[in-house]
This record gives structure tokens, sequence and C-alpha cells, in this order.
């Protein structure tokens, strides 16, 4: 063999040794539906809802930003409900700031989970089956279009996510005052990591939530649907109002940046709430009849038992109803514009907690 051959031998024996290792570094692209993104890069496209009996079906946007490094996956949902803008006017500005370089693990972003709603600018409900799409979860392949949306997201999206935030803020008639909920429908150990996630995206008053459906297929509830099935979740609310206010949507979006640093997915340390209010109990009133609302209240006031939250009437102004705070608390929300349905909320007090 010529010395020549010999120099080319090494060099392949040489470069075999190291082929293995470089092709073990790589990581695989990372799929949500048709959207794929590769290590270090985000990718943005559709999921189609496809159309069914008279319905015509809807497409769900969505970014994928995979991290050059290997890490945790967390899905960020926005928009469940069409009419709460804050936290989707987080999740569009969000994705550019994060450098996918610098990213460890990977981030799916939900921008509108009901497109529908969206673009109808209706509160609670899809305008096309009159249904809540954050009460249909998980969702079913051959339902109505809110039940066809939820399946989607919920194996698109929260089947492929280690952990998941659904963010809210109050709907075009709710004025709020930002909170989050923990939900303890999970075994001890999911509980507990959820726990950890509220005191980490920083919201410093906290819902307790024990009324949550522990079966994973009557989960009802968006970030329910991931606690079911084992997966840290929790829900945010930042905003109100139909309101594309700079205090919610900046909650929204530093809530995000803690998250992710807590998760050791970004550098830095999570601005932790520290001294949480925690909501032991909380009751949602409700319309008695159809009729208007007159709130004597704000979200974020303190109420004593039976003081009047506000007046339901008819619509020539007749009394109809008082409403009364169940028992001392805190207004979280409050309906803020006049129409009210039977049935639907007027507002939310929570209880607070007493220090151990």
């Amino acid at each position: 063999m010529s010395a020549r051959s010999r120099r080319y031998l090494q060099y392949f024996v040489l470069a075999s040794m190291f082929l293995p290792v470089a092709v073990q570094a790589q990581q695989p692209g990372f799929s949500v539906g048709p959207v794929t993104a590769a290590p270090g890069t985000r990718a943005s496209g559709f999921l189609e809802v496809a159309a069914r009996g008279t319905d015509q079906g809807t497409r769900i946007p969505v970014t994928v930003i995979q991290g050059a490094k290997a890490g945790p996956v967390l899905g960020l949902v926005a928009g469940t409900h069409g009419y709460e803008y804050a936290p989707i006017v987080a999740m569009q500005r969000f994705p550019s700031k994060v450098d996918p370089k610098e990213l460890a693990g990977t981030i799916l972003i939900v921008h509108v989970a009901n497109m529908p709603s969206f673009l109808g600018r209706t509160i609670y409900y899809s305008p096309v089956d009159g249904k809540n799409l954050n009460r249909v979860y998980p969702g079913k392949a051959d339902g109505t279009l809110s039940e066809r949306i939820a399946e989607t997201i919920t194996r698109e999206v929260i089947d492929k996510s280690d952990y998941l935030v659904d963010l809210h803020c109050g709907d075009g008639n709710e004025a709020l005052r930002p909170y989050s909920y923990w939900m303890t429908s999970g075994t001890p150990t999911v509980n507990a990591k959820s726990r950890e996630m509220n005191l980490a995206f920083g919201l410093d008053h906290i819902v307790i939530d024990h009324e949550r459906s522990s079966d994973p297929a009557k989960s009802v509830y968006t970030a329910n649907t991931a606690i079911t099935r084992g997966k840290p979740a929790i829900t945010t609310e930042t905003g109100g109002m139909g309101q594309v206010d700079a205090e919610g949507v900046d909650l929204a979006e530093a809530g995000v940046f803690n998250l992710l640093r807590y998760f050791k997915m970004l550098p830095g340390d999570p601005k932790r709430a520290e001294h949480p209010i925690w909501i032991d109990r909380n009751e949602v009133l409700r319309a008695a009849e159809t009729g208007t609302f007159h709130a004597r209240v704000k979200p974020g006031n303190t109420t004593e038992e039976g003081a009047v939250i506000g007046i339901l009437t008819d619509f020539f102004g007749k009394t109809i109803q008082e409403i009364r705070a169940p028992f001392s608390g805190v207004i979280l929300y409050v309906i803020a514009t006049p129409p009210v349905s039977q049935g639907e909320p007027l507002a939310m007090v929570g209880h607070v907690k007493m220090p151990e």
C-alpha cells in the first residue's frame, strides 16, 4: 500500500470514529401537525380542523420554537375564548423575543385556539355550535366544531407537552384583577409541580381549585386535560374587557418568561410571587334571570359578607335581584357591561386563606 493510500485510510478510520457521535448529537425536528422546527429554529403554520356536516371547519395558528439544546416541552395556549385579547397579543409578540439558539427544550404556542370566536368577537361561546371551548375537553374527533378543536389541541399540543399554561384574561364583558388557578386534580407529584408553576409565573393571587375532574375522559378544561394526563399545568388570567391593555399583555408575557427560567429553558431566575394570596374557596355569582346588570364593585375590591355586588334589573330598570357577597373576600372579576342572560356569571368572589 502506498503512503498516500495509508493516509487516506487513516483519515477514513478517524472520521468513522467521530461520525456516530456527530449523528447522535443532532436532535430531530419537533412537529405539531404539519409545522416542524429544526433544532435552533422556529416555525409557524396552521393546524387544520376539517369541515364536518354543515360547519366549515377552522384553522389553529401555532408556532414551534425548538431550542438548540435538549430540555422540556412547554405548551402555551392563548385564545381559548376569542374575545380574550391580552394573552393573544402577548403570544404574537413573544416568539420574536426568544432566541432558539439559547433555548433548552421546545415551546409550543397556540396563538388563537378558538378562531371562530375570535373572528366573530363572541364571549364565552362559539358562534358556530354555541359551545364553550373550555368546557368540552378532551374533545371528540367526530364532534361539533368546538369539540374537534379541543381534540386537535389535546392530540397535537397537550399530549406533546411536558408542562402547559392556558392563558386567559377577562372576557369582553369581564373586568378582572390578575390571578391564576392551582388545580389539584392530579397526582400529589403533579399537584406539587403545578403549585410551583403558579408561584414561578408570578401572579400574587392564586385560586386553589379542588373541584376539577380527575378523569382524563371528562377533563372539561384545557389545563385540567394536561393535569389528568400527568402533566403539570396552570390557568392564568391577565387583562379583561376585550382590551389590549399594556398591563395584561405584559403580565402574560413576563409570566411565560418566568416559567422558562424556572424550567432552566432560558438562563436567569424567575421573579416568583414572594407573598402570594391564596384563595381557598370561591363562588361565581350568576344571573337568576335575563336582564341588565349594574356593578357596584370593581375587580380587586374587598367585600364583606352580604355586601351588594351589583343590581340585576329587567329591561325597564326594575330591580329583579340584589346580588350580594356570599362571604367576605376579594372581587376577582365582575361583569362590567349591562347585558346578561339567565345563568351567566355576574361576579367571582374569592375567600382569602388565613396564614397557618
